[in-house]
């Protein structure tokens, strides 16, 4: 690569090598070491000379790219939720598929009137405890755990630099918090099947966070089983899950004894969340 070129050039390489434009305008910009979402400074400024530096982090991004890597590990953030978390191959990258597992989960904490505690099950780089924290409900607790010390300390970072009040416990599902009860458990754990094609896409990404047994379905049975002895009365367990995992997920939860057993849809339309009430027998 000439280390002449302008930015606008550099920008029609990219795409001539096969990266959408996006991704080659947001590389690029982490290349010269601005803000990724300051796509303005390069139309302003596309006929300017980049220096050798600069071309030399190019270079490399646009080789890591070219080998896979995730764009969001490239610039090392993701938006979540209105939020700039900062992600690394210790994380799942979070997606917007996501959000709706937020959002039904604040409509149970609006629609309680009362002060709640939630609990976010393997919570990543922290995407769903901060983002239900970020909206600053009153009387709101947020517990977050993870089993993986590294993902902690991602999400402990970033809740420290957003400022966010999120307590953060490790341990495998609900053994991080034993005896503790909660208004609403949530959680968008591993669920892909062994041996599922898109593993190799995701190959990047830590594999503790994303496989889950021959079906997919094993940590979502084993946090199933546990979560009765850590729901208040009345409290909800919802659930992420694959997008044609819906009635399986379903029948785990009605089988064991939930009430209120529903699913709700993503903006494409896909049932991607499942959740039910738990109502103590007297």
């Amino acid at each position: 690569m000439n280390e002449n070129l302008s930015v606008g050039q550099l920008l029609v390489e990219a795409q001539a090598c096969g990266m959408p434009r996006l991704d080659a305008q947001i590389l690029l910009l982490t290349a010269l070491e601005r803000d990724p979402h300051d796509r303005a400074w390069l139309w302003a400024h596309d006929q300017d000379a980049v220096l050798p530096q600069t071309a030399i982090r190019w270079r490399d991004l646009c080789a890591r790219w070219q080998a896979g890597e995730p764009v969001a590990y490239l610039v090392g953030q993701k938006e979540f939720y209105g939020l700039d978390l900062q992600v690394d191959p210790r994380v799942l990258i979070p997606r917007p598929d996501t959000e709706t597992l937020v959002d039904w989960t604040l409509e149970l904490i609006r629609a309680a009137q009362a002060p709640l505690h939630v609990i976010d099950l393997g919570t990543g780089s922290g995407a769903i405890a901060l983002a239900l924290a970020s909206q600053k409900v009153p009387g709101l607790q947020v517990t977050a755990t993870d089993a993986s010390a590294d993902a902690l300390a991602v999400a402990e970072s970033n809740a420290r630099r957003l400022a966010l009040a999120v307590r953060f416990c490790q341990g495998h599902w609900l053994g991080a918090v034993p005896g503790e009860r909660f208004d609403i458990i949530v959680s968008n754990p591993p669920y892909i099947a062994e041996g599922d094609q898109h593993l190799d896409a995701l190959r990047h990404e830590p594999s503790s966070a994303l496989g889950s047994g021959p079906d997919g379905l094993s940590d979502i049975r084993t946090i199933v089983k546990q979560a009765p002895d850590h729901l208040r009365n009345g409290g909800w367990l919802l659930f992420e899950h694959g997008h044609d995992q819906s009635a399986e997920v379903r029948s785990l939860l009605s089988h064991a004894g939930f009430s209120q057993v529903t699913s709700h849809t993503d903006l494409a339309g896909i049932e991607r969340c499942t959740g039910g009430q738990w109502l103590e027998r007297r």
